[in-house]
């Protein structure tokens, strides 16, 4: 069976510091990031609809998670003590995992020229 993997890209904005770098690192200090989530969906192109999925279905579904952090403190989001992008990233996973079929990844970019890949595997 033949899969295709789409991705749907949603963005947001919050606030965090990192409390485990060492003192005087810049990221113990509060600052923001505009936060750029890729969300990627395998499967098999359904021979009706013609696609693997729908885009606003995902967009629906992955906004609810967004939401839970989108101008919010992320040191105060409940599970993110220390909101570095890999942990903020494995966060978003077991959010959106159990609403979107297929998930096969997520992108998180942090800055234009920073972020993380996360898959479960």
């Amino acid at each position: 069976m033949q899969t295709v993997t789409i991705f749907k890209e949603l963005t947001f904005d919050a606030a965090h510091f990192l409390p485990n770098v060492p003192e005087g690192h810049k990221c113990r200090n509060i600052h923001g990031h505009t936060y750029r989530l890729k969300v990627f969906i395998s499967g098999p192109i359904d021979n009706n609809t013609g696609w693997v999925a729908d885009f606003s279905v995902i967009k629906n579904s992955v906004k609810t998670i967004v939401e839970q952090v989108d101008h919010k403190f992320l040191n105060h989001v409940e599970g993110l003590d220390n909101p570095t992008c890999e942990l903020l990233a494995k966060w978003l996973w077991g959010k959106i995992k159990p609403l979107v079929p297929g998930l096969k990844k997520i992108e998180l970019h942090e800055t234009p020229t920073s972020g993380v890949i996360y898959e479960e595997g």
